[in-house]
C-alpha cells in the first residue's frame, strides 16, 4: 500500500509519500480501505518531535501518523463475522495509522457510517466531533449564556458554534482574519470578530451593550486567551477546549477568585475519562446524520499530507483537515 510515512522528527517536508507493507487483520481485528484519514493539529507537535502533556507520547521512527479513519471493511481475521465485509465503518484509532491507504482496527473500535453520511464527514464526527461532544457536555450551556468561543473556525469551534447557536445561547465567535470570520458568520454566530484586529474585545464589549459574557470556551491560547478572560463577567466560567497557538494561558489567581470565574480544562478531564468516548462518538455520528450538526472538511490528497500540516502549522485551514487516498 500507499502510506505517509516520517523517518525523522522535523518539518513538515520530512512527510514523505512511499511504499509501506499492508497490514494484516488479526483475531478480532478488520482491515478497512481508507476512504478518508483525519489529521489533528497534535500531530504537527508531535512531528516535530516536541512532547506534551497534552499529546500522546512520541512514536518509535519510522511511524505512520494518524488513526481516525473511515471505509470500507475489505479484509477480516480470524473469528470475524463475515457480515462485516464490505460494510461502510469508521473508527478513532487504527494500525499502523491513519495516513495510509489500508489500516487495521478493532471490533470493538468500530463504528458503522450512518446513512446518508460521507466518509468525511464520519470521520470528523469520530473524534473531532465526539471531543466538541465532550467539551460541551462539561460546559453545560444553557439559553440565559452569553458564549465567547475562540478558535470558532477550527474544526471543533465550528461544531461548538453551532451547537450553542441550536441551545439557544447568544453566540460569539472570534477566528483569525476576514475569511475565517465570514465562515463563523455563516455558521449563525450572532457576532463573529477577527481576534487578529487590535481592540477586537472592546468591538465585544460595544455590541453587547452591558451584558457580559458568562461562558468562554476558549479553543488558542496566550494573548488572545487573556482577552477573552477579562470578557467574562463575575461568576462565569472559562473552559479551556484547545490550545491552538500553542501558548500558554494562565488566569490571575486573584482575579479567579475575587470574581467567582470557574476555570476548567475540559481537554484534560476528556483525557482522563476515555470511558466515555464510545458514547461521545455515537452521538457526534447521530447529530451529523441527522443534520443537527454539520462538520466543515478541507480535504487534501493523501500524497500531499507534508501540505496538509505545513498549512496547518501556518493557520491556513479551516475546519476539519482530512487526508483523502
Amino acid at each position: 500500500m500507499r502510506a505517509v510515512v516520517l523517518h525523522e522528527f522535523g518539518p513538515a517536508e520530512n512527510l514523505t509519500y512511499e511504499t509501506w507493507p499492508d497490514p494484516v487483520a488479526g483475531p478480532g481485528q478488520v482491515r478497512i480501505a481508507v476512504r478518508a484519514a483525519g489529521v489533528h493539529y497534535v500531530e504537527t507537535v508531535m512531528r516535530r518531535g516536541a512532547a506534551s502533556d497534552m499529546a500522546p507520547p512520541l512514536p518509535e521512527l519510522p511511524a505512520v501518523f494518524g488513526g481516525e479513519v473511515a471505509g470500507v471493511v475489505d479484509a477480516l481475521g480470524p473469528g470475524v463475522d463475515p457480515a462485516w465485509l464490505g460494510r461502510a465503518v469508521v473508527t478513532p484509532r487504527s494500525e499502523p495509522g491513519g495516513y495510509a491507504e489500508l489500516a487495521v482496527a478493532d471490533l470493538g473500535r468500530l463504528h458503522e457510517v450512518p446513512d446518508g453520511l460521507g466518509y468525511e464527514a464520519a470521520v470528523t464526527m469520530v473524534m473531532t466531533g465526539a471531543t466538541a461532544m465532550g467539551l460541551l457536555d462539561i460546559a453545560r450551556l444553557t439559553p440565559d449564556d452569553v458564549v465567547l468561543v475562540t478558535s470558532a473556525a477550527g474544526g471543533v469551534g465550528r461544531l461548538v458554534v453551532q451547537y450553542a447557536g441550536a441551545v439557544g445561547a447568544v453566540v460569539i465567535g472570534a477566528a483569525g482574519g476576514p475569511d475565517k470570520v465570514e465562515a463563523v458568520w455563516e455558521l449563525g454566530a450572532d457576532l463573529a470578530v477577527d481576534y487578529n484586529e487590535p481592540g477586537w474585545a472592546d468591538v465585544v464589549r460595544e455590541r453587547l451593550d452591558g451584558r457580559r459574557v458568562s461562558v468562554v470556551l476558549d479553543g488558542v491560547g496566550g494573548e488572545k486567551s487573556a482577552a477573552a478572560f477579562g470578557l467574562l463577567g463575575d461568576g462565569g466560567r472559562h473552559v479551556v477546549i484547545g490550545w491552538s497557538s500553542q501558548e500558554g494561558f494562565e488566569p490571575d489567581a486573584e482575579a479567579v477568585a475575587e470574581r467567582r470565574i470557574s476555570v476548567t480544562n475540559a481537554l484534560v478531564q476528556l483525557i482522563e475519562h476515555p470511558e466515555n468516548g464510545p458514547d461521545q462518538q455515537r452521538r457526534a455520528l447521530e447529530a451529523a446524520a441527522k443534520g443537527e450538526l454539520v462538520p466543515t472538511v478541507q480535504t487534501f490528497p493523501l500524497a500531499d499530507a507534508a501540505l496538509a500540516h505545513a498549512d496547518m502549522e501556518r493557520r491556513r485551514t479551516t475546519g476539519k483537515v482530512v487526508l483523502v487516498p
